[in-house]
């Protein structure tokens, strides 16, 4: 009976990183595609912009 014990939180883990992964596949594009890469563009862009601010000041 050990060896159930020894087996069950590494299988349960296991089918839990499945589960997750098949999920994780499955949201990728559909609908929202648009949406998400809209919200990474904009956080890239402030992100970019904030950088070169930063680059003025120092140069200022």
């Amino acid at each position: 009976m050990d060896y159930v014990s020894a087996l069950l939180p590494p299988t349960v883990m296991a089918l839990f990183f499945g589960g997750l992964i098949v999920t994780i596949v499955k949201t990728q594009g559909g609908a929202n595609k648009a949406k998400e890469d809209a919200a990474v563009d904009a956080a890239l862009a402030r992100a970019d912009s904030t950088q070169q601010a930063t680059a003025q000041a120092k140069d200022a």
